[in-house]
């Protein structure tokens, strides 16, 4: 039991620490504020991470293009790691490295929005697709941990969850892009 109450005061503990960031609070506000942009514009909100954070990603884009909190009409957002048959052959024949910007590149255009989500912020594959968003003129915002890794240095909004813990950075990840999505559909259809 002590294990159990001492995982859920860590998780406490960290969205304490970011309640108490008011910097890191008004940067997820600009963040539903960029995605809402885009999206009243046209554009697409694209996710991408690995592992729990790919599930992270596939989980925010659902949010977006199916409902949040009411019905209403679907929001252009997808992950792009959603077909394995693209991620195989891309990973085989370029390298796991691109497989984001790849796609990016075939499906994202100015004005959208990319959401990078990496606890460690040194995803390979999710800098390259910063590199191609940059040149494609599509803004970034990354989900980090609390150093931000090399994403910080990509420029876009850095909402860096200050943890250096993976569980506690990722369940703070899935909170605030649950809280980006409830802004966002509240914004456009309230």
């Amino acid at each position: 039991m002590d294990r159990i109450q001492q995982s859920i005061e860590q998780s406490i503990a960290v969205k304490q620490a970011i309640l108490a960031d008011e910097g890191l609070m008004q940067r997820v506000a600009e963040a539903a504020a960029l995605i809402e942009r885009s999206l009243r514009n046209g554009g697409k909100i694209h996710f991408c991470g690995n592992g729990g954070s790919a599930a992270d990603a596939q989980h925010l884009a659902a949010e977006l293009s199916g409902r949040f909190y009411f019905d209403r009409p679907p929001l252009n957002a997808e992950a792009l790691h959603c077909n394995t048959s693209y991620l195989t052959a891309v990973g085989n024949d370029y390298g796991y490295e691109y497989i984001f910007a790849r796609l990016l590149r075939g499906t994202g255009h100015r004005g959208d929005v990319l959401v990078g989500i990496s606890t460690s912020g040194n995803s390979r594959n999710i800098l390259e697709a910063y590199k191609a968003a940059q040149e494609m003129g599509i803004d970034i915002v990354s989900l980090t941990g609390a150093t931000g890794g090399k994403m910080k240095d990509c420029g876009g909004l850095l909402l860096n969850v200050p943890s250096t813990d993976t569980p506690r950075i990722q369940e703070s990840h899935i909170m605030l892009g649950h809280i980006i999505c409830e802004l966002v559909e509240t914004a456009m259809f309230k």
